[in-house]
């Protein structure tokens, strides 16, 4: 990373991603679909690119040249993330995104803590990744789930979440910021309530490693979880950081080559963290675009980012409201760029399908949290999430595309 970032420009930052030049459908591209992938720049690609052509040897087992040079740039991702998040190295498992991790988290450390009539408290806007492991946990070991509330301005109620945090929940998973509101959670103030009552926290930190500086010490959780692709990184890539005393007491997940020390047909030693936790061989390319996209990320004038992201969505925002029928889910007060909304008369699959036919990409559905959207009583939704390399011509195109196709579906 350099020693000083350069001045945010947008249109510089837009020259380094190759597929923002691209035509879709005979227009330009403009992509909104940011909290389900972001784009990736040209270092990214060109680690990718020079792993598989200079480099390309299986990692952390051979003795030769290319091994070692691979085995050093993949381990970079490590070095990397640790200093993104102000971490230990040792406390950083590379895992394949946000899905396995939690499930790791669920599946090893969750019958260590919560057994028949425990209860795992989970917020109301979680993400299916933050949902699903939990039951298959509890299925398992007779414990319960509990939901806290989301208001209707799409913020965790912390006055019913204090009142849920009693001696029967032992876990706590909570989604730094919502995939579908944009909310940032409080997470430091919640893992402070549920600390001190004896309740272990597991953050989902997908949408907020793209957006926010994220200090694991500052947030006090006991794990944090995030995924590669969306901080511009490939995809099938992603990062569990877990307490150190916790990680080692927690049994393998999977099992294989590399997450051990010794093998026999009797018993096997198992390695410690974090390559107790890595069975087989990783994505390789993939980690070392990952060390690239974060080396990238770390080098940008984030401060200069981060406005610009917030001009963006108050831009886009201030747009949505001015549009005939449209509802907006949760209006929270602090949040990053990412809007959902429905109109009254249009399917969110239709108003896709048309904004694709102008070349802007955005998310329509359920987005992989169904409860929440029934929360909100509606069968799907259509989303637009900014990313610091959309411009405000983008947004005002946006708006008037939008405006053009809901009155084609509600004519």
């Amino acid at each position: 990373m350099s020693d000083s970032p350069r001045t945010f420009d947008v249109a510089t930052l837009r020259a380094e991603f190759p597929l923002l030049s691209r035509q879709v459908h005979g227009k330009p591209l403009i992509y909104f679909d940011n909290a389900n992938t972001a784009q990736k720049p040209q270092p990214v690609i060109d680690a990718v690119d020079d792993y598989y052509r200079a480099h390309n040897a299986n990692v952390s087992r051979s003795v030769h040249l290319l091994a070692e040079e691979a085995t050093a740039l993949y381990e970079a991702a490590r070095t990397e993330a640790a200093a993104l998040l102000a971490v230990r190295e040792s406390e950083l498992v590379l895992t394949s995104g946000t899905t396995m991790a939690l499930n790791l988290v669920a599946a090893s450390f969750g019958p260590l803590k919560i057994g028949a009539g425990d209860v795992i408290l989970l917020s109301g806007m979680e993400h299916h990744a933050n949902i699903v492991p939990w039951q298959l946990l509890a299925a398992r070991v007779g414990a319960r789930i509990q939901v806290a509330p989301v208001t209707e301005d799409g913020v965790l109620d912390l006055a019913a979440l204090d009142r849920l945090l009693t001696s029967p929940v032992k876990l706590l998973g909570l989604a730094h910021v919502s995939n579908v509101l944009g909310t940032i959670n409080p997470v430091a103030e919640i893992c402070a309530m549920a600390r001190a009552r004896g309740i272990y926290t597991v953050i989902d930190g997908s949408q907020a490693v793209p957006h926010l500086p994220v200090d694991v010490g500052a947030l006090g959780c006991d794990f944090y979880a995030w995924t590669g692709h969306k901080l511009f990184g490939p995809t099938g890539t992603g990062v569990l950081w877990g307490r150190a005393e916790l990680l080692a007491a927690m049994p393998p997940f999977i099992g294989g080559g590399e997450m051990i020390d010794t093998v026999d047909f009797e018993r096997s030693v198992y390695a410690p963290p974090p390559r107790r936790f890595e069975a087989g061989t990783p994505n390789i390319a993939g980690f070392i675009g990952l060390a690239a996209a974060i080396r990238w990320f770390r080098g940008q004038d984030l401060a200069g980012w981060r406005a610009h992201e917030d001009a963006l969505g108050a831009r886009l925002r201030a747009g949505l409201d001015a549009i005939a029928g449209l509802r907006l889910l949760g209006d929270a007060p602090d949040r990053v760029p990412v809007y959902s909304f429905v109109i009254e008369g249009a399917h969110a699959h239709d108003l896709a399908m048309l904004l694709d036919t102008d070349g802007i990409a955005i998310r329509s559905g359920q987005h992989c949290a169904h409860p929440l959207l029934k929360r909100y009583g509606v069968p799907a939704a259509a989303r637009a999430s900014l990313a610091a390399y959309n411009t405000a011509a983008e947004v005002d195109h946006f708006l008037d595309a939008l405006e053009r196709q809901r009155r084609l579906l509600t004519a």
